[in-house]
């Protein structure tokens, strides 16, 4: 692969020497390790909880239906983004150099669209489930509540975290047309899960409700992702200048130590671009 296609892929050659994706303006990495950690085990606690919960009370065909549904793919999603990123942070915090740093350049190029889809795909989640699937009366239970404050709204104070208070930069332009295919692809699940299970994972889905109806919905979903992916960018591009330019926090590389020289000048560079 060029290093033309890997820079428009969001991993230029050499992958991320300042270290923005183990790092934060504001946390050493060790905490920024330990946080990210935390998120992940509270995603998958929540996830396996959720299982468990619909098992031991007889809800058999929601746990067998999950993986059809947006919300719990894209929930999976950050669970695992929020692990392997702690494990790289470790690394860094402890060594120096994160693991990542010595991964293949494909599995670097994945790393930067997986964060690019968990700083997009929660706000979408969760614009979507209350502008659209909320009846508008809270949960009949309480665990009813948490699942769905835990799924529907964590999810964006997750997101959150790591557009504002990591050093990364803004998604590549080129992770958008990533997005756009995930999303597809999702609808191309949707309609497979109405072919082989008889039943629509969301029901504005359903094209026997009018297919302008369903044009409408599918169009404007997309819209609001691309929307959300150029706030998000434009969003961290802002926190880069706030943080960088006008205040100088420029954060701590591992074991506490001040950005040297050489990577000063490469943090003035990148927040320039």
């Amino acid at each position: 692969m060029s290093a033309r296609v890997a820079a428009a892929l969001g991993a230029s050659p050499p992958f991320d020497p300042t270290h923005r994706y183990m790092t934060s303006w504001i946390l050493p990495p060790i905490y920024l390790a330990i946080v990210r950690l935390l998120l992940s085990i509270y995603a998958f606690t929540t996830i396996f909880f959720v299982l468990g919960w619909d098992g031991v009370h007889h809800r058999h065909d929601l746990d067998r239906s999950s993986f059809s549904y947006f919300t719990d793919l894209s929930y999976w999603g950050m669970a695992f983004y929020f692990l392997f990123s702690s494990l790289h942070t470790f690394s860094y915090a402890r060594t120096g150099r994160a693991w990542l740093q010595s991964w293949p350049l494909a599995l670097q190029i994945a790393h930067t669209a997986f964060y690019s889809t968990i700083v997009t795909f929660p706000v979408l989640v969760t614009a979507v489930f209350w502008a659209i699937l909320y009846s508008g009366k809270w949960f009949s239970s309480e665990f009813e509540g948490w699942s769905n404050t835990s799924r529907h709204a964590l999810n964006l104070v997750f997101a959150a975290f790591e557009i504002f208070l990591t050093r990364t930069s803004s998604p590549a332009y080129a992770h958008l047309l990533i997005i756009v295919v995930i999303l597809a692809l999702y609808l191309a699940l949707a309609y497979v899960t109405h072919a082989t299970a008889g039943f629509y994972p969301y029901s504005f889905l359903d094209p026997n409700k009018g297919s302008g109806r369903l044009a409408g919905y599918i169009l404007g979903i997309l819209a609001a992702a691309c929307l959300i992916f150029v706030i998000v960018w434009l969003v961290v591009r802002l926190r880069k200048w706030v943080t960088e330019e006008k205040f100088h926090m420029r954060g701590k590389s591992a074991k506490s130590r001040s950005l040297n020289d050489e990577e000063m000048v490469e943090v003035t560079r990148e927040s320039m671009k």
